[in-house]
C-alpha cells in the first residue's frame, strides 16, 4: 500500500535521516586499509545503541534472504555491489566499499548508501561512483509532483546509459516510512511518463546501483551479499528524499 504523509509526518522523519546520514559519515571516515567490516559494524551499532534508534537490518529476513541478516550495515566490497553481509575482512588498499544503512528512529525510518575507495583509488572505480552519485542526483531532480515513477527512473538510467553501464532492475528503490521496504518500487530504468503520478507526501528511498561490465548478479554463499557474474566491480548510491509541493527534500543528505 503506497502512504502519502502529511508535512508534520514527513519533519517526524527528519531525525532519522539525520542519524542515518551520521552513521554513514562515521562508518566512511572510519573505512581505512586494515579496518575489519566487522568493526564498521560495531560503530554502527554502538551508534544505534547511543541514540536509541533501532535496527532495520538485523532482524531482516524477507524472502530472497538465506536467514535473518543478524547485522546492522551492509558492507559490500569490490564485485560485491547490495546487502553485503559484514565477516571477517580487513579492507585492503584500493577497495571499492558500498555501504548501505537503514534505522528507525521515534518510529519513523530513513534508509541511505554511499560508496568509497579505500586507500589509493583506481580511476574505472572513482568514474563509477561518480556515475551513481549522479544518477542517484538525477532521480531526485525528477522526484516531483506531476512526474511519474517512470520519469525517476529514466533519468537514474540516462546517466549510467550515458556512461556505457547496463542496468539490472531486479533491485532498486522503494517506499520509505514506518517500515524500511514499502510501495511503490523504483527500477534503475524506465520510461518517461509512465507509473505512478508522484504526488507530494510520498516518501522514498532513491538508489543507483551500476556494475562495471555486466548488470548480472548472483547470490555469496553467505545467503546476502550479491555479486557481480564476472568479477566486475560495483558501486551504489542512495537517498531518502521525500516530494514536496516544491524541491524534492533529502532526508539523508550528508554534510
Amino acid at each position: 500500500m503506497i502512504e502519502l504523509r502529511t508535512p508534520a509526518e514527513i519533519e517526524e522523519m527528519r531525525p532519522a535521516g539525520r542519524f542515518v546520514a551520521s552513521v554513514l559519515e562515521a562508518t566512511s571516515k572510519a573505512a581505512a586499509v586494515g579496518v575489519n567490516l566487522l568493526e564498521l559494524d560495531a560503530l554502527a551499532h554502538e551508534m544505534i545503541r547511543t541514540a536509541g534508534a533501532e535496527s532495520c537490518y538485523i532482524d531482516y529476513h524477507p524472502s530472497f534472504g538465506a536467514s535473518p541478516f543478524g547485522k546492522v550495515i551492509c558492507t559490500s566490497v569490490n564485485d560485491a555491489v547490495l546487502h553485503g553481509l559484514p565477516h571477517d575482512y580487513a579492507l585492503e588498499d584500493g577497495d571499492l566499499l558500498s555501504l548501505d544503512f537503514a534505522a528507525s528512529v521515534n518510529g519513523w525510518v530513513a534508509d541511505s548508501a554511499v560508496s568509497i575507495v579505500v586507500g589509493t583509488p583506481r580511476e574505472e572505480d572513482l568514474r563509477l561512483i561518480e556515475t551513481t552519485e549522479r544518477a542517484l542526483a538525477a532521480g531526485i531532480a525528477a522526484a516531483r509532483p506531476g512526474n511519474r515513477i517512470g520519469d525517476i527512473s529514466r533519468a537514474i538510467a540516462d546517466v549510467a546509459k550515458a556512461e556505457g553501464y547496463s542496468i539490472n532492475t531486479d533491485f532498486g528503490g522503494h517506499g520509505v516510512g514506518r517500515t524500511m521496504h514499502g510501495d511503490p518500487h523504483i527500477p534503475n530504468n524506465g520510461r518517461h511518463g509512465r507509473g505512478l503520478p508522484l504526488k507530494p507526501g510520498l516518501v522514498v528511498a532513491i538508489e543507483p546501483w551500476f556494475l562495471q561490465t555486466t548488470d548480472r548478479i548472483f547470490t555469496d554463499p553467505d545467503g546476502w551479499t550479491l555479486r557481480s557474474v564476472d568479477g566486475s566491480r560495483g558501486a551504489h548510491s542512495e537517498h531518502t528524499v521525500a516530494i514536496t509541493d516544491g524541491e524534492p527534500l533529502v532526508l539523508t543528505r550528508r554534510d
